[in-house]
């Protein structure tokens, strides 16, 4: 368990520390956006209020609070119950860390904050994202191909 806490804490930090360096440090903001590596890479600001790609705006803000910490919790709970591989550790602390981080952005914000914008081959994608949302999708795919069936962990095993 000790690879999963340690994956969560440092999904975290580079989701925070990304969002700082982005927004305070380097200004991008409504009115400034930067072109990191075009057309493949640009820094735009978005405040998501929904969930991914707008879905589940409307939902009010605690209620999306309230269900990433549970998904967090639930996972927790079925990596203390079935111990699992490393990569599978790793998979369950990115995801917990990236939610979290957003949990975060909402308790501060009101919203995530994004700036992470890619697009390719002639497409401009309208989409943004950030760092924590890597780490999610990361961590939800790793546990798709990592986690493995387990018996239930004995008391005092």
């Amino acid at each position: 368990m000790r690879l999963l806490w340690i994956s969560a804490v440092l999904a975290f930090g580079l989701d925070q520390v990304s969002k700082y360096l982005v927004i305070h440090v380097m200004g991008v903001s409504p009115f400034k956006s930067i072109d990191v590596a075009p057309p493949f890479l640009r820094f735009i600001y978005g405040e998501n209020r929904g969930i991914n790609f707008g879905l589940g705006y409307g939902i009010p803000v605690w209620g999306l609070i309230a269900v990433a910490v549970l998904i967090c919790v639930a996972v927790l709970y079925w990596m203390r119950r079935h111990p699992q591989p490393r990569l599978a550790q790793l998979s369950a602390g990115m995801l917990i860390g990236g939610a979290l981080a957003n949990v975060l952005d909402r308790l501060v914000y009101g919203y995530v904050l994004d700036f992470l914008n890619m697009s390719c081959c002639g497409i401009d994608n309208p989409f943004v994202f950030n760092v924590a949302d890597i780490f999610i999708f990361a961590g939800a795919f790793g546990l798709v191909f990592f986690a493995q069936e387990g018996k239930t962990r004995e008391k005092g095993a």
